[in-house]
């Protein structure tokens, strides 16, 4: 298995700048793992292909103005990007600016000042803030959005889901953006369930992957959970024969991340902490039976899980049909539905 077995090139005009409006209106592609069979739609039609009994699942977190600006002491410019807070007022972050080592202090806005506690790996640092960014955050920050999107949305919360409650992350779960709060209740009056669970995107999910063997990749953990609410219905799902749809890349790896520590009769147990879950082509599922995802970037862990889900080939070969076909890609892109 190399890296590069997971590249493909696309023009940059493939590359979505602004989310569709409306969210369901993004186009749908539906691919059968089984058959290698695709089908086109519009987003707003998946439940078309879902079934009375099936169980959604969706990532829950709210990204944060995770992005935030400051200055050394000496007058050079930084850039903070928040990942994971570790105390009140402590942080894993992503750090740019030079000779940020140990013991060095940066200046924010209104009198706010960090210090450097622990260079961790690259321009990851652990960083202590002279007071917890609580009530600052929403002023000072901004929300990050990917480096391939070269304006936000006129309306920030289009970067968040409707389903986003619990904030903490640095990039939205993007495959959630395409469901309006209309087209979820008529797949419940379908007779499709829905729960969620909760991963706070950090650097697991949108490091690159720099080795030429991706199985030495390194793993960053993100917080995850499953609820008790949750895993019970998604036991009850399979008991009854329904099908585990996750939406989006960090709801599978939070389900399977959960059927590790599942308990002897159940497919997955209440849990909660860390996860530091790579899925790559050959790993085995033990939940997730569909999953709604977008088209992701190449050499991306994103597009090995997915490739482990559907097979390489398969997903390489449904990529190239969505760029001749003009699918937008990416996080403000149109969606997959994998069965």
């Amino acid at each position: 298995m190399r890296t590069d077995d997971f590249d493909y090139a696309l023009p940059e005009a493939c590359i979505a700048q602004e989310p569709a409006e409306p969210r369901d209106s993004a186009r749908l592609m539906v691919l059968n793992r089984a058959t290698g069979a695709i089908a086109h739609t519009v987003f707003r039609e998946i439940g078309r292909y879902l079934r009375p009994g099936d169980l959604l699942v969706a990532n829950r977190t709210r990204v944060i103005p995770a992005r935030l600006f400051a200055r050394k002491t000496t007058g050079g410019k930084v850039e903070i990007l928040l990942l994971r807070r570790e105390a009140p007022a402590t942080w894993q972050a992503l750090v740019r600016g030079r000779g940020l080592t140990t013991g060095k202090r940066v200046v924010l806005a209104s009198g706010l000042e960090a210090e450097i506690v622990a260079v961790l790996d690259g321009p990851l640092r652990r960083i202590r803030f002279s007071r917890p960014l609580d009530g600052a955050l929403d002023r000072l920050g901004q929300v990050p959005l990917p480096p391939y999107i070269h304006r936000p949305p006129a309306n920030p919360e289009r970067y968040q889901t409707i389903f986003a409650r619990e904030a903490g992350s640095a990039a939205a779960p993007t495959a959630g953006l395409h469901f309006t709060a209309r087209l979820l209740k008529e797949l419940q009056d379908q007779g499709i369930g829905f729960a969620t669970v909760t991963l706070h995107v950090g650097l697991d999910t949108f490091a690159p992957v720099k080795e030429d063997d991706p199985r030495e990749h390194k793993i960053h953990t993100e917080w995850c959970e499953v609820s008790a609410e949750t895993a019970e219905a998604v036991n009850r799902t399979r008991a009854a024969g329904g099908r585990i749809v996750a939406v989006g890349t960090t709801s599978v790896r939070t389900l399977e991340t959960a059927a590790r520590h599942a308990r002897a009769g159940e497919v997955v147990s209440p849990w909660a902490g860390d996860t530091d879950l790579f899925i790559l082509p050959g790993f085995q599922f033990r939940v997730v039976d569909a999953m709604v995802t977008n088209f992701h970037l190449p050499k991306s862990t994103l597009l090995m899980l997915v490739s482990a889900f559907a097979g390489r080939e398969r997903i390489l070969g449904a990529y190239e049909i969505a760029r001749q076909e003009g699918y937008r890609f990416f996080s403000f892109g149109d969606a997959m539905l994998i069965l």
